[in-house]
């Protein structure tokens, strides 16, 4: 069903009086808000603790010659000897407020483990929402207890365990203080769960995890140990998130600058950390895309290998490396002139990613005007896949990524195997970065790629500051080389950010020659110059059922490199953040694109050469997370070229049970034009379903109209033991105009890991 919005032009002058006045309004009201003197009857909230100047806490851990067991109660003596982290602070839905839910954690540690405990009182624990008990679970969605560890005590980096009531847990690796977050990261780690009556007479639901110390990178090397710590409890029903070292909403667990420490930790061993994970796989391939070594039943098999070279420093080598088990890419309209990028799903490539980032970085809760879907200049997804998203066979390679003194650097070397007329290739990257001024950086990348005769470099240096707490600036300068001149080109960019409580401002600078082109990366747009800027605030005025009010502009500004306008944008927005939870927002834009080549938008639809101008108005809403059916929908409706656009998405997941989910989306794209009219649809419909934290399953189908595809991806994986995995896989695509079978493929894969 079509939504339908008023015209731009209607929605435009009330809007913009509307922003005008919030803003306006919103500076004395927030600056008010930061006083703990307001009079009393004011309508701005006050908030007990300021978390931007609160003390940062310290806890520290005990050691322990009687390992607790790991069975969800906390209830040995030696939990008893140790400190406790209390008087969690409120990051939603009050900021500043004491948290109303209460957590107790304790850790205790020996030459082995860290061991942690977290008590999270509940009066009704049983309204506690376990949204999924499969490894990696959408934690956004549930109740949760997490723990984020710096190891190196450096304020940037850190590893984070999210745990559920139910004892599903969620592991990530997090560089540059939440810049980079690591998804595929996976660590040894025992956890486990209960729901208890405590001797106080109080309902808690408990946690406890053992962390073996070799699943961590520390610096082995000093004998008394002092890192970054934060703890986080969620409890989804009424959206409060507190924190044991307090932060601004715009922060998550592992903003590190922002955390505690944890003291007391000696004489802890890393042990060899050394692991081995072997893996088989049995598959039957089958279909009208599907390369002629790759057709018809296949077995095959090779192996992992991760060793701590030093305390600080990794070394990972694959052999013969399969990517069977990785879920497909998700299918995308794309209503542009330019490439799409598709973010890597491969889990050796998602390891330790954030040691290797490059390009158009982007900043949490910052509007920085291009991403890292814009450019990188280490893009994986070059490595082992053809442009037209084809597996091609890797023979194998290895990664060394760490610290090395005040340097964080990262090896990589990948050679691919020849694949029917796909000759092979050598992928070579080299990154090191070095912490200045405390939480800045400055580094340099390095890559090539080669095979059949050719070569295609690039390199590049760059530095992401923070001179301010709220203040960021990121810049790099980056070139491409290759034989002849056509891929001699370069890219450099310049930006500043500043988000505080109120505003939030940024503006960038950036410069793409023609001929930019490195082998290993990936760039949206060539040959122009951009100059974008956006502000916008976000206040907390005590109006009732309302968090936050957030108007904003922005503005970008794209020329040729003779500075001629290619392509401008101007919106202005609203966004009304709900108490407890939910969001509605509007947007109005108002765009101009120069074309001097024609490009199909569409099977059959052209867009000829010309300037054009239009405008647009959109509107979105969401009933936030918590809820078992929840809900996101957005309509757009305004000009698009030379014709109009209407345009709806809707997204739904309903909660069934903690361990069943379904999750459903859709997008419809109606387009008229003096050329003629077309709908450009993508939908896609996902199941998951879990018997227990070590096996679940999830099957997902997708369509799109425009690339007339029809993808369904079905898995099943049983972790068997921690880190070692049965996988059964099933894939197949279609092509919807003769349905005839692109692909269809089974695949079995187990794997063993065995850690020394």
């Amino acid at each position: 069903m079509m939504i339908v919005l008023p015209t731009p032009t209607t929605l435009a002058r009330p809007l913009l009086l509307t922003m005008l006045l919030l803003g306006a309004a919103t500076v004395p009201v927030v600056a008010s808000a930061q006083r703990s003197d307001a009079a009393a009857g004011s309508p701005v909230r006050v908030y007990p603790i300021d978390p931007e100047r609160a003390p940062r806490p310290t806890l520290r851990a005990v050691r322990t010659t009687h390992p607790p067991v790991i069975d969800g109660r906390p209830d040995e003596p030696e939990w008893l000897r140790a400190d406790s982290a209390t008087d969690f602070v409120q990051q939603l839905p009050t900021t500043g407020a004491r948290a109303i839910y209460r957590t107790v954690v304790r850790v205790l540690y020996d030459a082995d483990h860290l061991y942690v405990s977290s008590i999270n009182y509940d009066p009704t624990p049983g309204r506690a929402i376990t949204a999924g008990i499969q490894r990696d679970f959408v934690s956004s969605n549930s109740d949760a207890f997490a723990i984020a560890l710096d190891t190196y005590a450096d304020r940037r980096n850190a590893f984070l365990f999210i745990v559920n009531p139910k004892g599903a847990i969620r592991d990530e690796q997090t560089y540059d203080d939440s810049r980079t977050i690591v998804e595929a990261w996976e660590g040894v780690i025992d956890v486990r769960t209960a729901t208890l009556r405590m001797p106080s007479g109080d309902s808690a639901w408990t946690v406890e995890m053992a962390i073996p110390l070799r699943t961590l990178r520390f610096d082995g090397t000093r004998d008394v140990q002092d890192w970054g710590l934060n703890f986080l409890r969620r409890v989804r029903r009424v959206n409060e998130s507190s924190y044991w070292a307090p932060l601004e909403r715009q922060y998550r667990v592992h903003r590190m600058s922002k955390a505690g420490t944890l003291v007391g930790l000696q004489g802890l061993r890393q042990g060899r950390n050394l692991q081995i994970k072997p893996y088989v796989v049995a598959s039957n391939a089958q279909g009208a895309q599907v390369l002629p070594p790759a057709y018809g039943t296949k077995s095959d098999a090779g192996a992992d290998l991760k060793y701590g070279v030093t305390p600080a420093l990794t070394l990972d080598l694959t052999y013969n490396t399969d990517f069977s088990q990785v879920e497909v890419d998700q299918e995308q309209v794309n209503l542009t002139r330019f490439s799409r990028f598709f973010p890597e799903r491969r889990e050796f490539f998602i390891e330790n990613a954030g040691a290797f980032t490059f390009g158009d970085v982007e900043e949490r809760n910052f509007r920085m005007g291009a991403t890292l879907r814009d450019f990188t200049l280490f893009n994986s997804r070059r490595i082992g896949i053809t442009p037209d998203g084809r597996p091609v066979p890797i023979l194998g390679g290895g990664r060394l990524s760490g610290r090395a003194g005040a340097w964080n650097i990262g090896l990589l070397d990948m050679q691919t195997r020849t694949l029917d007329t796909i000759p092979g290739e050598q992928f070579a990257v080299g990154r090191a970065r070095r912490n200045v001024f405390g939480n800045s950086d400055v580094g340099v990348l390095v890559a090539s790629r080669s095979g059949n005769g050719s070569y295609n470099r690039s390199y590049g240096a760059d530095a992401n500051l923070r001179p301010l707490p709220n203040m960021v600036i990121n810049s790099y300068v980056a070139a491409s080389d290759a034989p002849g001149d056509s891929s001699d080109g370069y890219a450099a960019r310049a930006s500043l950010g500043y988000r505080g409580r109120l505003w939030n401002s940024s503006a960038m600078w950036k410069r793409v020659s023609n001929q930019f082109d490195p082998g290993v990366g990936f760039v949206r747009r060539r040959g122009m110059q951009q100059l974008f800027a956006t502000t916008g605030v976000h206040a907390r005025p005590a109006l009732p059922l309302t968090q936050e009010v957030n108007p904003y502009v922005e503005a970008d500004y794209i020329t040729d490199l003779s500075n001629e306008m290619q392509s401008r944008s101007l919106q202005a927005g609203l966004n009304l953040l709900f108490r407890p939870e939910g969001e509605v927002g509007v947007e109005l834009s108002d765009e101009f694109d120069r074309l001097d080549a024609p490009f199909t938008i569409y099977p059959g639809q052209v867009i000829p050469v010309g300037r054009y101008a239009w405008r647009d108005a959109t509107a979105h809403y969401s009933t936030g997370d918590g809820r078992a059916l929840a809900a996101t929908v957005a309509a757009t409706v305004g000009g698009f070229y030379d014709g109009t656009r209407r345009a709806a998405t809707t997204s739904l997941v309903w909660r069934v049970r903690y361990n069943l989910s379904l999750e459903g989306s859709a997008q419809r794209n109606d387009v008229t034009r003096d050329a003629g009219a077309f709908t450009a649809d993508v939908a896609s419909l996902r199941v998951r379903y879990a018997w227990s934290t070590s096996l679940f399953g999830s099957a997902y189908t997708q369509y799109n109209s425009q690339t007339r595809a029809f993808v369904t991806n079905a898995r099943l994986n049983f972790r068997y033991r921690p880190l070692s995995d049965v996988y059964l896989v099933y894939t197949e695509r279609q092509d919807t105009r003769s349905w005839v079978r692109n692909e269809r493929v089974l695949a079995l894969k187990i794997t063993h890991m065995t850690a020394f």
